[in-house]
């Protein structure tokens, strides 16, 4: 039992990072009668429109985090982005603070090669060749060793930042330098990546609650430059590939424990499932939960947190989400095209209220169901097309 928001026996939900999926969250939080405090580095970000509270601070600066959190004393630490003081996490929950899922979650997924060393070399599950580089001539020699065309990534970004396919030597020198500028730490270090021929990918939304564990139906999606434009449930697997990539889910997310909802993301090749990441939260490709299933990513994460059971989730009708991306970078704008978007059948949308636009930002998702993926799909990428983001 508890009291009612901003009341003396609240129960309290601290969000560290408060985009668009952090501002659903606290909405569902708030369903659930909890008293919600927004964080994040820059003003007006969208959870902060709907939180009891919020603060505009540098996360990875671990005193300013430590004294946010000492000064609420929050029942539940939620991080929602990867640019974080984990380290300050980590001394946080060892003096009783309650960190989602866990610190030791939290700080290995927002490192591309604590997550991988884990899950490849511990826990021996199927990945990509990968090596990891701290200079351009680890790089050209770690690129040598796992071959061409590969993948090069920033060991900590968002979003696909400083991500791309180096195709020839030629390329080692640009790919560097742009995985530098998308960094979201100063760590000068890279994973690359063997390119896999995968015939699709996922992400298996796997909720962690009092039940135990629960798996959602698999979420399809299209990736362009790393981020996500387009997510579909359910995506086709025969019963093996299901089967594996549930196994993969469960190993990998029994090691990080905790209660929560986790994002895996996986390669489905021709003849297996290979893992390539983890999110210790609702993920992006996951918001076409929001028109597919009986409880979103969101609910169940929600749920999951506060030690609420959740006896099924049930898939209610194919869905698909399509993104709207700024173009340019402004503060001065405005989004159009929502009459037309909203006129198509079986279509809502989410305008994500950001304060300013930057080249690649996700600023709206369409999200519409079908009686078919595809007839999903097709009307949610016609909605998105109709969103149009106007500079002023």
């Amino acid at each position: 039992m508890y009291g009612a928001p901003l009341s003396h026996y609240s129960r309290k939900l601290m969000l560290l990072g408060s985009g668009e999926l952090g501002k659903e969250v606290i909405i569902e939080a708030q369903r659930l009668g909890i008293e919600t405090i927004a964080v994040d580095r820059y003003k007006d970000a969208p959870a902060m429109h709907v939180a009891h509270r919020s603060y505009v601070i540098n996360m990875l600066d671990g005193q300013a985090l430590r004294k946010v959190i000492e000064s609420e004393r929050p029942d539940y630490i939620v991080p929602e982005i990867e640019a974080i003081a984990t380290d300050t996490l980590i001394k946080l929950e060892q003096e009783g603070f309650n960190i989602i899922p866990t610190a030791k979650a939290t700080r290995l997924t927002m490192d591309r090669e604590g997550i991988r060393r884990l899950a490849a070399e511990q826990l021996n599950l199927p990945t990509a060749p990968y090596r990891f580089a701290e200079s351009i001539e680890e790089l050209t020699l770690a690129a040598n060793q796992v071959g061409f065309p590969c993948v090069i990534k920033p060991i900590m970004s968002s979003s696909g930042k400083g991500q791309s396919v180096c195709k020839t030597p030629d390329d080692l020198e640009s790919c560097w330098n742009y995985a530098m500028e998308g960094g979201r730490t100063n760590k000068s270090k890279v994973i690359v990546e063997g390119f896999v021929q995968f015939e699709s990918e996922i992400t298996l939304l796997t909720v962690r609650s009092v039940n135990g564990t629960t798996f959602c139906a698999p979420i399809g999606h299209v990736q362009q430059d790393g981020d996500y434009i387009e997510s579909w449930q359910p995506h086709f697997m025969t019963e093996q590939q299901i089967k594996q990539s549930e196994q993969i889910a469960l190993k990998i997310t029994n090691e990080l424990g905790g209660y929560g909802l986790y994002g895996v993301e996986l390669f489905l090749t021709k003849d297996e499932v290979l893992f390539s990441e983890v999110s210790p939260r609702p993920h992006d490709t996951g918001m076409v939960t929001l028109a597919s299933q009986d409880l979103s990513e969101f609910a169940l994460h929600v749920r999951a947190i506060l030690g609420f059971p959740i006896p099924t989730v049930k898939l209610l009708t194919p869905a698909a989400s399509a993104t709207l991306k700024a173009i340019t970078e402004t503060t001065d704008f405005k989004i159009g095209g929502i009459e037309e978007a909203l006129a198509l059948p079986n279509t809502q949308i989410r305008i994500f209220g950001k304060p300013e636009t930057k080249v690649g930002r996700r600023m709206a998702v369409a999200l519409s169901s079908g009686k078919s993926v595809e007839e999903a799909r097709a009307i949610a990428k016609e909605a998105a097309k109709k969103l149009v983001i106007k500079d002023l």
